[in-house]
This record gives C-alpha cells, sequence and structure tokens, in this order.
C-alpha cells in the first residue's frame, strides 16, 4: 500500500502521453539532453580556464579624446 506498482506507473504514463502528446515530450527529452550536455561543457571550461584580470583605468585622461571630464552635482 506504501509503494505503487507498475501497473499505476503505466497508467500515469499514459495519462501524461495523452495530455501532452509524444511530439512534445519528445522536444523536452531533446530540450532537457541538450541543456545538462551545455551546463556539464560549461563548468569544464569554467573549472580550467582562469579568470581574466578586470581592467584597470589609466590616470592619464587627457591622452584619449573620446573621455569627457564631469563632475556630477547632488540634486538639492
Amino acid at each position: 500500500m506504501g509503494s505503487f506498482s507498475i501497473w499505476h506507473w503505466l497508467i500515469v504514463l499514459v495519462i501524461v502521453v495523452l495530455v501532452f502528446g509524444t511530439k512534445k515530450l519528445k522536444n523536452v527529452g531533446n530540450d532537457l539532453g541538450s541543456a545538462v550536455k551545455g551546463f556539464k561543457d560549461g563548468m569544464k571550461d569554467g573549472s580550467a580556464a582562469p579568470e581574466a584580470p578586470a581592467q584597470q583605468v589609466t590616470a592619464n585622461k587627457a591622452s584619449d579624446s573620446n573621455t569627457v571630464d564631469v563632475e556630477a552635482k547632488t540634486k538639492s
């Protein structure tokens, strides 16, 4: 009485297939498989590569023609 028999699981499987359809279940399985594969690849690549250091801002702003020097004003 505490666990389900194979017949209970087969009935649940038939109901799920009737509700969602086989094509949608196949697409969900493919999406889930590709997501797990991408996650594993990301974990493998992330642990092997060292993190790149952040870019440093130089103090010489006058040499860069794209830099605009402004002062922030506070609201009163």
